[in-house]
């Protein structure tokens, strides 16, 4: 891999892929995106799929004999297809549609949770989780009596493993976040899966900040369950899946039920589709779905080892020019180098608060995140009342480091210091 930008000519012409990023805020200053963490932007390609569906065939899948409910059934199912290989599940049947990885984490929750634990069991998950990813296991501890333990992390972030055989002993589950949406701290995952199989705990991954950003192979890291949302992956808002294995998916009963789960109903009983629709109650989200297959082909004609490669370099450029304002107060939070984390950096300036410091560099087109990013208790654990976050995607340049920077400064300006 190596760890540097593409030639202008095709970065260029990645910047005019994407609408958004040419149309200049209500004061007249260039957007510079900097929170594709918290949802990424869209590619023409998949804004035109969308714009496709709903004018040439729009129609409810599954059901319809005629030729346009063929033609969205045919592509919303090869849009699970895309989903399979790019993650390279066994097969489609292991990849069921949900809203969002927070559904996906959910479904898991109600039905293999509750299926499978019991008092005396344990739930092992980090302090660096999204409320996604602890609120659900939190729940399912109370439902079922289990215990929920945490792998700690340092004050960088990273996870300390001194005391891991005692954390998994008992345990049932490892729901862990692959890439922290805070720090950007990296989990060493293929490890820690072989660990928890070891100790006899299945393992759930939020990739929802890994799987846009780098290759996963879901085979290869043996994985039990994987959730993933489609809208920081260059997809719609409003899609997402799930990755189970075949067998685990199969023994476990559905989570919704109604329309398309269905096999036969009988008015005392009912027997459920098969994979992967057992899970994929209701009209599905066609469209979105079919935007989600567009992004992920997007995604692989720029090759995935690019786009980890390219987060590197603009991450280790960001933290190069970030450094200038350290004598102005500014602290950088999470893992070194930049091969260490994803292609996100929280940080504060001085005593500022965050809010106040977006503030200042939105007045500049300059969009980053803050706030406690949906991790609350690490913030407790770390003493951060909120942190700025600034987050890279294929889309930015070192020309939207330096205007972060140069508004940085700015605001260090308005605050006065030094």
């Amino acid at each position: 891999m190596t760890a540097t930008v593409r030639p202008d000519a095709v970065q260029e012409r990645i910047l005019r892929d994407f609408p958004i990023l040419h149309k200049p805020t209500s004061r007249g200053k260039r957007l510079v995106y900097l929170d594709s963490a918290a949802t990424s932007q869209k590619p023409q390609a998949v804004i035109d799929a969308l714009v496709k569906y709903y004018s040439e065939y729009n129609a409810n899948i599954h059901r319809g004999v005629y030729e346009i409910a063929e033609l969205a059934t045919t592509a919303f199912e090869e849009a699970r297809g895309k989903i399979a290989r790019f993650i390279n599940a066994a097969e489609d049947a292991e990849v069921i549609w949900t809203r969002n990885s927070t559904e996906a984490i959910n479904l898991v929750s109600f039905t293999w949770g509750i299926q499978n634990l019991r008092r005396g069991d344990a739930i092992v998950t980090t302090q660096v989780e999204h409320h996604s990813n602890l609120v659900p296991w939190q729940l399912l501890a109370e439902r079922t009596g289990a215990e929920l333990r945490f792998i700690p992390v340092d004050a960088q972030g990273v996870h300390v493993l001194d005391d891991l055989d005692r954390l998994l002993d008992g345990a049932k589950l490892l729901a862990l976040s692959h890439v922290s949406n805070t720090l950007g701290t990296i989990a060493p995952l293929d490890m820690l899966t072989k660990r928890a199989h070891a100790a006899g705990a299945r393992v759930l991954v939020d990739a929802a900040q890994s799987v846009p950003h780098m290759p996963v192979d879901v085979q290869k890291l043996d994985v039990d369950f994987m959730a993933v949302s489609g809208h920081k992956m260059l997809g719609p808002t409003g899609i997402g899946f799930l990755y189970g294995k075949r067998a685990l998916l199969e023994a476990m009963p559905p989570f919704l039920t109604g329309g398309d789960m269905i096999k036969r109903v009988e008015y005392t009983h009912t027997e459920y589709n098969e994979l992967p629709w057992k899970f994929e109650a209701g009209t599905s989200n066609v469209a979105d779905a079919i935007g989600l297959g567009v992004a992920v082909d997007y995604l692989r004609e720029l090759g995935m080892d690019w786009v980890r490669a390219h987060d590197i370099a603009l991450t280790a450029y960001a933290l190069e020019r970030l450094a200038e304002l350290e004598r102005r107060g500014l602290v950088v939070y999470g893992p070194l180098p930049a091969e260490n984390r994803a292609g996100v950096i929280s940080f504060n300036l001085g005593d500022v608060h965050a809010h106040d410091v977006a503030s200042i560099l939105d007045t500049d087109g300059v969009c980053v995140r803050a706030g406690h990013h949906c991790t609350m208790p690490l913030m407790e654990k770390m003493g951060w009342p909120a942190t700025a976050r600034a987050s890279f995607y294929v889309y930015n340049t070192e020309a939207d480091v330096d205007a972060l920077i140069a508004s940085l400064h700015k605001a260090a300006d308005i605050f006065k210091l030094k």
